[in-house]
């Protein structure tokens, strides 16, 4: 019922309202956008249970259709001043944001920003927004692959906060912010310290674009405390207008326990070709590993830890400009026997997942 009323408001709302300054009149443009991601896959291991695997967030169902994102989505764009409303459902939300409280898991953003300087180059924004990591979105229709990434799934999509943008020219990017924990929308109970964040984006060339993003904050209450510095690298170069490559690299450390001087530390580098073969159809290929030994964000029952390789290959045709069929064949390869196999374990997976996407 709530997104019903929601998708109401927005439709009654003009797409052109006047809004009438002091000195001069200026436009106030309203957009009503949406995105709908239905999915079926196979997941060879056969698991038993409803999810695949803990550490993935989407499409992470065996043998099923079901829808893994559906959005709806509102901004308002002024001279002075911007804002973002957007609900949404799905496994994706079901999974992803277990563990925020009631109906604040289907706020997928909700955020208002100020023009801090006339020339509009810098705002402030405030509210719950995408995370400012990785180069993969829940919009999977804006992802070269159409599964996530080990560490995309495994970093923060969301947060909740207030930063400040910068764009001193047309290459440059930067970004500071404070925000309520990793990946919360409230923060941990019992925890009073705000978490930190940037981000610096360099794009030389309309075919080249370098980004470096940071994470400093702690996801425990105050007498567990264990400070967190994460780091994310990637770089995207559209070789030509038929190839693409994509590299990441996600790094970080976290403290052992209260005050120590010790850390654990997780990395996971991910490399992404695409081509595309005409206007409608193209293929990507993706290696990516993901060592997390100490269990600090996947938790495993291996003493080992969480040690994860993987190879994958999608192929798209995009049957008009916002529709999206996308197959892919996704391996993963555990040191391990971390992965479901019918009643017992094994160290590997593969599946076939498959999507009809929209946007709107």
């Amino acid at each position: 019922m709530k997104y019903v009323i929601f998708y109401c408001l927005f439709t009654l709302l003009s797409t052109n309202i006047q809004s009438q300054d002091t000195t001069v009149q200026e436009k106030l443009k309203m957009n009503v956008s949406g995105f709908l991601d239905v999915f079926y896959v196979y997941d060879f291991n056969t698991p038993k249970g409803e999810s695949r695997q803990p550490f993935l967030y989407n499409h992470n169902r065996h043998h099923e259709f079901n829808l893994n994102l559906g959005i709806i989505k509102a901004n308002i764009i002024h001279s002075k001043y911007r804002a973002n409303l957007a609900v949404h459902s799905g496994t994706y939300v079901n999974d992803n944001y277990a563990a925020e409280p009631g109906l604040l898991k289907n706020i997928s953003e909700a955020n208002i920003g100020i023009a801090l300087h006339k020339n509009k180059n810098i705002w402030l924004d405030a509210g719950i927004f995408s995370s400012h990591i990785g180069f993969e979105s829940a919009i999977s229709a804006d992802n070269w692959t159409l599964t996530r990434s080990i560490l995309a799934e495994n970093s923060p999509y969301y947060l909740s906060g207030a930063k400040v943008t910068y764009e001193p020219s047309a290459k440059w990017t930067v970004i500071a912010l404070v925000c309520n924990g990793w990946q919360r929308i409230r923060r941990v109970e019992g925890n009073h310290l705000l978490s930190l964040g940037t981000q610096l984006t360099y794009k030389p060339s309309e075919n080249i674009l370098v980004n470096w993003s940071t994470f400093i904050g702690t996801d425990d209450p105050d007498t567990l405390r264990r400070m967190r510095y994460f780091n994310n690298f990637y770089t995207q170069w559209s070789i030509s207008p038929q190839f693409g490559v994509i590299a990441g690299l996600d790094i970080g450390w976290q403290q052992k326990s209260y005050k120590s001087a010790a850390f654990d530390k997780w990395w996971s580098p991910v490399i992404i070709l695409q081509y595309k073969m005409n206007s409608k159809w193209k293929t990507a290929f993706r290696c990516e590993y993901y060592q997390d030994a100490s269990g600090v964000i996947i938790s495993t029952v291996s003493k080992e830890g969480f040690k994860t390789s993987g190879v994958s290959c999608n192929l798209d045709y995009n049957a008009a400009t916002n529709l999206f069929c996308r197959v892919e064949v996704r391996y993963m390869k555990s040191k391990d026997d971390i992965f479901e196999y019918e009643s017992s374990f094994t160290n590997k997976n593969i599946i076939l997942a498959s999507s009809l996407a929209l946007k709107f």
